[in-house]
């Protein structure tokens, strides 16, 4: 049985096959049909505006490249190791970020030094609002209603001693991680454990507001994981929100006050406690205010299956984790908003 025989490589081979990628159903082709990435620019150019960098030392990647990697880094949820690697190995990650096999590929380095940038000058919540300004310019945020739920994001569990714990559960920080610089790098003292039903959760918590119609993430919260749901509804909560649809988590005197000082109407899913079950039309009123919140699971369900278990990140402590969920809701509105215009396009 005849092989077809292997090839020489041609001049114009490497071009000839990034159209065959184009071709493809690759999701980064799409969203860099779609996104307008310069919007992103001025909100990046100040935040590494006022970096040091040493004499002689070589000119930085474009913010915006950068900028993309971690967009790539959040979306298949890569160590920045595994970054560097994957953008050296796959031509669609180096078509994605606008490289060639000339051009120098930031290193594991290079990546976190970026992204730290942008953590410590606060700057990921930013660029959530940037591109939420984009979402509202283009009519896809409306005031039909939103929908709050919030999901765990689960962190590398610790291994302390029983006194450890103690000190870290009443908010301090233990001597002993103070005693060793290094030590103190690799604790996170911010994290929570939480049971959920038979699961068993350490980390933080994702909450969101999202469009009940459009499924896009509105505002978002980070919290650790022992913090109720409930608990974070007056920071998500705003006037014009019209009907705010949740779970029955969210039930309670406290969140119907909060609710009606925002003129707010609330289709939330009813509770029901030991004897006193819910009744036939409390659960038929359930089923019916259920169809929309549920919407709410596809944000969370893409999170974990197309963006790779994004709900589980390696990064520790509060600053780290609440940038890398900002990051993950921001990607999650770029690929939603990526889909939204495809499909209305089609």
């Amino acid at each position: 049985m005849k092989t077809i025989p292997k090839q020489q490589p041609g001049l114009f081979d490497y071009e000839s096959r990034m159209k065959t990628l184009d071709r493809g159903p690759d999701p980064l082709a799409r969203l860099n049909a779609r996104i307008d990435w310069k919007i992103f620019r001025k909100d990046l150019d100040r935040a590494v505006a006022n970096e040091a960098r040493g004499p002689g030392g070589r000119p930085r990647h474009d913010v915006v490249m950068m900028f993309k990697v971690l967009v790539l880094q959040r979306y298949y949820n890569l160590s920045d190791e595994q970054t560097e690697y994957q953008i050296n190995d796959r031509l669609s990650f180096q078509k994605f970020l606008g490289l060639t096999l000339s051009d120098s590929v930031p290193d594991q380095k290079t990546i976190w030094l970026f992204r730290e940038v942008l953590i410590r000058r606060g700057e990921v919540k930013k660029l959530f609002r940037r591109f939420e300004k984009h979402l509202n310019d283009a009519g896809l945020m409306g005031r039909e209603g939103k929908i709050i739920d919030a999901s765990f994001v689960d962190v590398p569990r610790q291994r302390n001693s029983r006194e450890e714990n103690e000190e870290i559960k009443q908010g301090k920080v233990p001597e002993s991680f103070q005693q060793n610089e290094n030590r103190m790098e690799q604790k996170d003292v911010a994290a929570r454990w939480a049971k959920k039903g038979e699961e068993v959760h350490y980390g933080y918590k994702n909450h969101v507001k999202a469009d009940r119609t459009t499924k896009l993430i509105e505002d978002y919260e980070v919290t650790d994981a022992s913090v109720h749901d409930s608990q974070v509804v007056e920071n998500l909560v705003e006037i014009g929100d019209g009907i705010l649809h949740a779970d029955s988590a969210y039930t309670g005197e406290a969140i119907e006050t909060i609710l009606e000082e925002h003129g707010v109407k609330g289709e939330i899913c009813e509770k029901g406690y030991r004897n006193h079950p819910l009744t036939t039309a409390q659960k038929r009123r359930n089923r019916k205010k259920s169809k929309i919140r549920v919407r709410v699971e596809h944000i969370f369900g893409f999170m974990t299956n197309t963006m790779k278990d994004g709900l589980n990140m390696r990064w520790i402590g509060m600053s780290r984790i609440t940038a890398g969920i900002g990051l993950l809701n921001l990607v999650y509105n770029l690929a939603r908003y990526e889909q939204i215009l495809r499909l209305r396009l089609a």
